[in-house]
């Protein structure tokens, strides 16, 4: 490979930055001479990562290509050279979703259980994570690189063109290296502040190093959590090349479906701990409807039991209501398209249609929307209550970005030390069901416990907040979706072209057909944005069974129809090889 071309000049002010940052470290912290030299070796790389691009002087426009070299030594599953065969394609697929479920099943070591915090507790449906496991981050680390590539991307700052083969092949490649600058982005902060080490682990450390044994304990769980997260890319990968539909779908939908079925049918009681009673009935829908009808006289079951099994968590039937409805809306939205007709250009008589489904932009739009809250709602903890973060200058402890509970409001209120109080994290924290915003706004005097302190007022400006967040994320994030995935009119055109079809009444021509195209893509664009921002946070609104959250349920049907789709299409490939030219581009 041909040397790369640098300014070494470019070294000087990363190096200054470098020095400011150790500097703030020790003034915050004071560690010692021995841990401060650990804390430089951690975080080196991002400034060798910024030198590398920063420094770049090829013949290329854009400086990601700075990074060239090391993105292509980078682990990965290589592509396969020719058609894999649809039931090799389906044992992949089985065989990776259930590597994912063993893998949610072992527990890091050294970790204690009782003392861990799960940051992301209200997003572990997209997550598809297991909190203290190995896929304690899940695709957290995955989704956000790919939300920091689009934003930049989208922006302009990398200067790089998409269409362009060369382009897209280094932009895929530096994303594979930001997902593991995330895994550790994400790993550090949790381990250093919210998973605990275990005290036996600590101490034989100890005994080791003397001053040692808990920052050592917490780089063990920091290596780890990047096994696991890398694990899960590199299963993701294998899934995209030789298995059916995306890794990360797949790993969602088997989480939600989890969480739904446990929801729905599970018959042991809310409590654990106390036997099952008409204060304590079992957790999942239907058991608890069937257990308080049965058990319970007239009088308890007009005050009592209707409102109970109607509205009263955990999964009341209003949930279950509100997710089959959500169910039958996706269906109907996944399998309602426009179809533009088109003909073959050497075969006369030979038509057929080019479908653009209504949900053009398919559910990634919500997932990147998702996972940008629960990254507001990580940092925002961080900020407020890490022993580091939160002396941080302007960002540390400041109520304008998110205030957290003290030790008295977690009793008072029978609330998480995850759930924000005030400031942006509490607008754009998620409500989940009706008992969590509806009830107190229309009933203030009786439901303090809920609004923590605030008006219904404030309350229904949360709503509205997180509503139009939401439904405006969702559209951005669908717009850089089509963009960088060639979806756009004119991939989409060239690949009709290429393929020897053309529209009927039109000039076999590519900027032709991209007009055309131009008509429809990007109004569907929008409409797929806003509607799934709409019914994710909508179902978020309702309540789900499971505690999947709205997200969680609306990725799992799109996900699970997709799926279904997709086999037909990989069968449909396998029974007409000549079919298969028009899906993969020839």
């Amino acid at each position: 490979m041909v040397e790369i071309q640098r300014n070494k000049s470019a070294a000087f002010p990363i190096l200054f930055v470098y020095a400011l940052a150790i500097t703030g470290f020790w003034y915050f912290n004071h560690f010692g001479v021995g841990k401060m030299l650990l804390v430089g070796v951690l975080i080196s790389p991002i400034f060798i990562l910024a030198y590398l691009v920063l420094s770049y002087q090829g013949p290329k426009q854009s400086k990601l290509y700075g990074l060239e070299y090391l993105t292509a030594r980078l682990p990965a599953v290589k592509k396969a050279k020719g058609h894999v065969q649809f039931k090799y394609k389906f044992l992949w697929t089985v065989l990776i979703i259930i590597l994912y479920f063993a893998l949610t099943n072992i527990y890091i070591y050294g970790l204690n259980t009782s003392q861990t915090i799960d940051v992301f507790a209200s997003f572990r449906a997209i997550f598809a994570g297991a909190s203290g496991s190995l896929m304690d981050l899940g695709i957290g680390p995955i989704v956000t690189a790919s939300i920091v590539m689009q934003l930049f991307a989208g922006a302009k700052i990398f200067n790089i063109d998409l269409h362009n083969s060369e382009d897209k092949a280094v932009y895929q490649g530096v994303q594979k290296l930001l997902v593991i600058v995330m895994i550790f982005v994400e790993a550090i902060p949790q381990a250093f502040g919210y998973l605990v080490p275990d005290t036996a682990l600590v101490t034989s450390l100890n005994s080791m190093a003397p001053g040692y044994g808990h920052f050592l304990a917490q780089s063990i769980i920091v290596l780890q959590l990047f096994f696991g997260s890398y694990l899960v890319f590199l299963m993701d990968e294998v899934v995209s090349k030789y298995g059916i539909g995306s890794g990360i779908s797949l790993f969602i939908a088997a989480g939600v479906s989890q969480q739904l079925v446990t929801g729905t049918l599970n018959w042991l009681p809310a409590t654990l701990s106390s036997p099952a009673s008409l204060s304590n009935p079992p957790a999942g829908a239907l058991p608890k409807m069937f257990y308080i009808l049965v058990n319970s006289n007239s009088g308890y079951l007009i005050s009592n039991g209707i409102p109970q099994i109607l509205f009263q968590p955990p999964n009341p039937m209003i949930a279950l209501l509100g997710t089959i409805l959500i169910f039958f809306i996706v269906a109907y939205f996944q399998s309602s398209k426009i179809e533009l007709p088109i003909s073959h250009e050497r075969v006369r008589g030979a038509r057929g249609r080019y479908p653009l489904q209504l949900f053009y932009a398919s559910n990634i739009p919500v997932i990147l929307a998702t996972a940008l809250l629960a990254n507001v709602s990580m940092w925002t903890l961080l900020f407020w209550s890490s022993p580091v973060l939160s002396k941080v200058p302007i960002l540390g402890h400041n109520r304008l970005l998110g205030a957290y509970p003290t030790a008295t409001q977690i009793s008072q209120f029978n609330i998480s030390q995850t759930t924000p109080t005030s400031g942006l994290a509490y607008y754009l924290f998620s409500p989940n069901g009706l008992s969590d915003w509806l009830f107190p706004i229309l009933q203030p005097g009786t439901a303090q416990n809920v609004l923590l302190g605030h008006t219904a007022l404030e309350e229904a400006i949360h709503v509205l907040i997180f509503l139009g967040f939401m439904v405006i994320a969702s559209v951005i994030f669908a717009k850089f979706w089509i963009e960088t995935t060639n979806m756009g009119p004119s991939a989409v055109a060239k690949q009709i072209i290429s393929s020897g079809m053309q529209i009927p009444g039109f000039r076999r021509d590519p900027k032709v057909m991209e007009n055309v195209l131009k008509k429809y893509i990007p109004a569907i664009t929008v409409f797929s944005g806003a509607a799934v921002g709409l019914l994710a946070a909508g179902a978020n609104l309702i309540g789900t069974v499971g505690n999947t959250s709205g997200t969680g349920l609306l990725l799992a049907v799109g996900i699970v129809i997709q799926f279904y789709e997709a086999m037909g299409r990989e069968q449909l490939m396998e029974m007409h090889p000549v079919i298969r030219q028009f899906f993969v581009g020839g």
